[in-house]
């Protein structure tokens, strides 16, 4: 319990100090998004000081000095109201989120979870016969496909299946003549065009798992305790999960926490490449339209699911590995 107490008092530290930086940071970009309003205006001449204030009233700027601003944004996180967006102006932030999110959890979370979940099985089993043909094929496949950044593997599947071969929905999250729903006609859309991007993300991580499971469980197979099973004749599957693996997993378990975190940011170069409309793409287009609303809710909620994940992480670690509740 205190150890529990412990990790949820620094999460709160923690908390606080990442919605204050969350504050600060966008003011510190140059430029604001009335100056770029005004650009967009000033083709016929310089604008007047009327028409700024106007513009400024119209997106809804924050008043006052930056003290009083800190304030009223503390509130409005606590009201999880984060007002209106300065590019998709007059949408609201927690409509644009809203409609968002869903595709990047759909999309990013379930290929996270399949690639942690494949790439630690086979690192197991990779380990566990090492120096075979079931060691040799998946590393080496999975170094050589890591070696690829998201962009590049993206652009040729975009390429190969989608322009050549047209297998495969090239951009989008479903096709314009869909009508958005929970129908038979929509998720099979929804699908279709999920594949380029589930791919793409599946191929460029697996190899990071495969490869991490792989070291952490061979080190762990030279352990005594590891040896003291064999000597008393356990069953091999038994010794190479319940013995070395639970023990070698936890280094995994660590990088999972922080990917299953980053989740909510999506994936901004795959998303950006497919037009995928998740919360990657919202965010790119938030930070060049010097979107301050909206930026700061979509830092805040991928700065918050990252510390809940790590959260839990810790926790769960103190549930594997007692010795780390010392």
């Amino acid at each position: 319990m205190k150890y529990a107490a412990q990790k949820l008092g620094l999460f709160v530290l923690t908390l606080w100090a990442a919605v204050t930086l969350n504050f600060i940071l966008p003011r510190l970009m140059p430029g604001s998004p009335t100056d770029a309003a005004i650009a967009k205006l000033s083709q016929n001449g310089p604008v007047s000081d009327a028409t700024r204030a106007a513009i400024e009233a119209q997106l809804g700027v924050p008043s006052g000095n930056v003290l009083q601003q800190y304030v009223s944004y503390l509130g409005q996180v606590v009201r999880l109201d984060f007002g209106t967006s300065y590019t998709f102006f007059p949408e609201t932030v927690g409509h644009l989120v809203g409609q968002a999110l869903p595709f990047t959890l759909i999309l990013v979370g379930v290929c996270t979870i399949i690639a942690f979940v494949l790439g630690t099985l086979i690192g197991v089993a990779a380990a566990w016969k090492r120096g075979t043909w079931l060691d040799s094929l998946p590393t080496l496949s999975g170094s050589f496909m890591s070696t690829f950044p998201y962009f590049w593997t993206a652009l040729l599947l975009l390429f190969f299946l989608g322009y050549v071969l047209h297998w495969f929905p090239t951009t989008g999250a479903y096709g314009a003549t869909t009508t958005p729903g929970f129908t038979p006609a929509f998720i099979g859309d929804a699908l279709q065009h999920a594949v380029l991007p589930a791919i793409t993300i599946l191929l460029t991580s697996l190899g990071g798992w495969i490869l991490g499971m792989r070291n952490a469980m061979i080190s762990t197979l030279g352990d005594d305790y590891v040896t003291f099973a064999e000597a008393n004749g356990l069953k091999g599957r038994t010794v190479a999960v319940r013995y070395a693996a639970r023990n070698a997993i936890l280094p995994n378990l660590t990088g999972f926490g922080l990917a299953l975190g980053g989740v909510v940011g999506g994936s901004i170069l795959v998303e950006q490449v497919f037009g995928y409309p998740g919360i990657g793409y919202l965010l790119f287009n938030a930070v060049i339209g010097q979107d301050y609303p909206l930026m700061q809710a979509l830092f805040l909620m991928i700065t918050v699911s990252v510390l809940v994940a790590n959260f839990l992480v810790d926790i769960l670690y103190g549930v594997l590995d007692p010795r780390t509740r010392r």
